[in-house]
């Protein structure tokens, strides 16, 4: 399988950054997006070249630190798969692939295509605790919650933090990542305490950083943990709640 790379070269946050044509004559339809630059990676060190910087951990889709634009496209051509799980069986020989690093304001480019995504982080920082008694655990049925609230929080709380809804979003938007923390923690019985100002403080944080929600839902077009659109409307709901209950809660 043969492919033409155009892969994003920038030596650091200030430098001008600009495309590298790489050909591949060797790929294989098996290989993921990220072994795909391992190999052209391994091609280059023999070489005696600079690879290609990129971020990547578990490489099963748990992480959430893998995180390119793939022909414009988070991640890469398929639905809802992060680029360690995006196949190279989606393009066809031939094919022109243009990888550079996740586009937006809140994501400052380190070096290549690994980029700066602490913003996130900033928004879970605000609210994401809950208060606990501390000591000895209690019993397991000491709070009730029933199976489907129970499914309902775990599915919000599948994000994986990869960025790719804000990278998707024209205007920069991060609504469905702090919509599903949000969410997620709202339905537990532990955290109740922190409602009220866990909402008005990650949403500040989040509108500090990030842009207005563009309505359209390419967040959750391209979310690898199938984030329903629906957490978006978390943000004025938990804000309005907040708002109505004061201060404490």
């Amino acid at each position: 399988m043969k492919l033409t790379l155009e892969i994003w070269r920038q030596a650091g946050p200030t430098a001008e950054g600009k495309f590298e044509t790489v050909e591949v004559p060797d790929a294989v339809e098996q290989m993921s997006i990220l072994e795909l630059l391992d190999h052209v990676n391994n091609r280059y060190i023999e070489e005696g070249r600079e690879p290609f910087a990129f971020a990547s951990d578990c490489r099963e889709g748990i992480c959430g630190t893998c995180g390119l634009l793939v022909n414009g496209r988070p991640h890469g051509a398929d639905q809802n798969k992060p680029a360690c799980a995006q196949r190279l069986v989606s393009y066809n020989d031939g094919d022109v692939l243009k990888i550079e690093p996740m586009r937006s304001a809140a994501y400052p480019v380190i070096k290549d295509m690994v980029v700066d995504r602490s913003a996130l982080d900033r928004v879970v920082q605000q609210g994401g605790y809950i208060s606990v008694n501390a000591g000895t655990a209690p019993d397991a049925d000491t709070l009730h919650l029933n199976h489907e609230v129970a499914e309902l929080a775990l599915d919000h709380a599948a994000c994986i933090g990869c960025g790719a809804c804000v990278a998707a979003c024209p205007n920069g938007a991060a609504h469905l990542y702090t919509g599903s923390k949000l969410v997620h923690l709202s339905l537990l019985p532990l955290g109740k305490e922190e409602r009220g100002l866990r909402a008005r403080k990650m949403i500040d944080e989040m509108e500090t950083n990030f842009g207005h929600c563009s309505l359209y839902g390419e967040c959750a077009d391209v979310c690898p943990a199938g984030i329903p659109l629906t957490a978006v409307s978390a943000i004025n709901k938990e804000r309005a709640r907040a708002a109505f209950r004061g201060k404490d809660n």
